[in-house]
């Protein structure tokens, strides 16, 4: 038996649909967004440029954990997703409200835990029943990396509600200008998690923007404390952080 379309017209019309199909699958593939990275550009920077996660831009592009992109290198930019803020409202609020007077901080200081487990309650007992501190917990803000609090939360505490000074330096001089920011963690074994680094990148926006600093500002304990310290450890990424920093800073509002 002869098999043939059932008529011309019907024949006709299944070779534009095909033609239609393929034009389409071919249009959506010319109409990849590319990007070509400029001199100083960091994976994340771009990332949060075209509001995708830095772990799905690696992934597309085959970039290993070091995140590690290269001027003219042309990245394929996933579909975007639907933007997620890094920071709670409560602590949006909590920076906000707070009465910074005018020069009340010079510095922003990054510390980790130096223990893989714990929250603000927990560091607040401990400093106040094995270092004494008369005011608590010594630190401005504590991150959480999953255990005991939530993997990139950030909790603002008391010293900052209240613009006391801080508990985290050696000197009492640098502890009245310095705000401290701890992360739950032993960066000495590891890195901080992700979504920590990507909390800490928001916060630190905020406070520069909040405190009126530039990001110099930033600093480690080990870069400012009068003595000796390994903190906040041997694989914390400072340097991209501070590129990161300063690319996000110096974009201009959108």
């Amino acid at each position: 038996m002869q098999t043939s379309c059932p008529s011309r017209r019907a024949c006709g019309l299944a070779v534009v649909v095909a033609v239609c199909l393929l034009a389409f699958s071919m249009g959506g593939a010319l109409a990849e967004t590319i990007h070509v990275v400029k001199r100083g550009e960091t994976l994340t920077g771009i990332a949060r440029r075209y509001g995708v996660a830095a772990a799905r831009l690696a992934e597309v592009n085959g970039i290993g954990r070091n995140g590690y992109v290269y001027a003219g290198q042309r990245l394929v930019i996933p579909e975007r997703e639907a933007f997620k803020p890094r920071l709670t409202a409560s602590v949006q609020r909590a920076i906000e409200s707070a009465n910074v007077r005018p020069g009340r901080w010079r510095y922003i200081v990054i510390h980790h835990s130096g223990v893989n487990v714990g929250n603000v309650k927990s560091m607040d007992r401990y400093h106040r029943e094995e270092r004494h501190m008369e005011h608590g917990l010594a630190y401005h803000f504590v991150i959480g990396n999953g255990n005991g609090m939530g993997d990139g939360e950030v909790a603002a505490t008391r010293r900052w509600n209240e613009q006391l000074d801080g508990g985290h330096l050696a000197s009492e001089a640098q502890n009245k200008v310095a705000v401290g920011i701890c992360l739950v963690g032993n960066f000495d074994q590891r890195k901080p998690t992700e979504r920590q680094m990507e909390s800490l990148q928001a916060l630190l926006e905020a406070l520069l923007k909040r405190c009126r600093l530039s990001p110099d500002a930033i600093k480690t304990h080990q870069q400012i404390n009068v003595v000796k310290t390994r903190c906040p450890g041997r694989f914390f990424p400072f340097q991209t952080l501070m590129r990161d920093v300063r690319e996000a800073v110096a974009a201009p509002a959108r």
